[in-house]
């Protein structure tokens, strides 16, 4: 357990967490809506510093990162609960449980930045659950790994405070993915959130020279109809640019959700709106050997990286990260990582 960082002190021992946006009141004893910190006499402390719940190293494309260190991985840490109520979480059995500390399996932020380096990964990633439940751990492995010359980046619901995205980029966060969920009565009846703090973040770390890429997890009669697709794409061109990555993925049943999964028709669907609105960069996912999944050069058309899975399979782009084609620039982030080997369960 830690003192907690970003939280306010209030009359009669409250406090109020300046983590998330929720910005919840935490009355002493108590704690917010993620479960992941609490009030003891008037201070604010982090329940899952440290506390990793599952460990891998992941290829950078199961993220998905399509635009960042293409082919690299990346030691990938969680820990427990969320600050989402999303009742299709594919993670529900690390994001639905309560953290303990008497049970905490604890790996300082010096042996994890040792492991990385270990196992030949190129970066950190903290992801599973939300991130930014770990966001103290964050900043303390973040700059460790920057020293070392490895990459850090969040996979996450993009639901922290300007304040928090703003410490996590000075730490060394390199690149975020966030996950939208879909329109706004769709996240606020599913998730209990407010979709439009996600598109300020998205803004934000544009802003902050982040590399970021959105995510959408299509899901039939939540968000897969048009009008929301083509409002998804829209935004990411407003907040971001067009040369930002879109991912429309498949979903499937989990946790409380029993919709069946997402047909492929929709996502090819999505993409075609996507790309009617002017964005040069968008795939579908969870559909493994679908051309959609490869990229493209946006100004040809010449196939760039074929992609199976999580898996690249042809890389054409240059040295100079340019078409090999046409010769137009590629927005691609860090080097062609020529490595062939998946994901790995690492021992806690």
């Amino acid at each position: 357990m830690r003192e907690a960082l970003l939280y306010d002190k209030l009359r009669g021992g409250r406090v109020r967490c300046g983590l998330c946006e929720r910005r919840c009141v935490i009355e002493p004893g108590g704690r917010g809506f993620c479960k992941t910190r609490e009030n003891r006499d008037g201070r604010l402390y982090t329940l899952v510093y440290g506390d990793i719940s599952s460990i891998s190293a992941n290829p950078i494309e199961k993220k998905p990162f399509f635009h960042f260190w293409p082919g690299s991985r990346a030691l990938t840490v969680g820990t427990w609960s969320c600050n989402f109520a999303c009742p299709w979480c594919q993670n529900w059995t690390l994001s639905k449980v309560e953290p303990n500390p008497k049970r905490a399996s604890y790996i300082p932020p010096e042996k994890l930045v040792a492991m990385t380096l270990w196992e030949g990964c190129q970066g950190t990633s903290i992801s599973f659950n939300e991130p930014t439940l770990q966001f103290e751990y964050s900043l303390d492995v973040f700059k460790l790994a920057r020293e070392r010359g490895l990459y850090n980046n969040y996979v996450s619901n993009g639901y922290m405070t300007v304040d928090a995205l703003k410490l996590l980029a000075g730490a060394g966060m390199d690149a975020i993915k966030f996950d939208v969920k879909g329109g706004a009565e769709a996240v606020r009846k599913y998730c209990k959130a407010d979709v439009e703090v996600v598109w300020r973040n998205v803004r934000e770390a544009k802003k902050l020279g982040l590399h970021v890429e959105v995510v959408n997890l299509v899901i039939p009669g939540v968000n897969d109809d048009d009008e929301t697709l083509r409002e998804i794409a829209q935004r990411v061109l407003r907040e971001a640019d067009e040369n930002t990555p879109l991912h429309y993925t498949r979903y499937y049943p989990a946790y409380e959700f029993t919709a069946p999964p997402t047909p492929v028709e929709t996502l090819v669907r999505a993409h075609k709106i996507a790309k009617e609105e002017g964005l040069n960069y968008v795939y579908i996912g969870n559909v493994p050997g679908h051309p959609l999944e490869n990229t493209y050069c946006h100004n040809c058309g010449q196939l760039l990286i074929r992609r199976y899975g999580f898996s690249i399979k042809e890389y054409n782009i240059t040295e100079e990260k340019k078409c090999p084609k046409c010769g137009a620039s590629i927005p691609i982030v860090g080097k062609y990582v020529k490595s062939g080997i998946l994901s790995r369960f690492l021992r806690i």
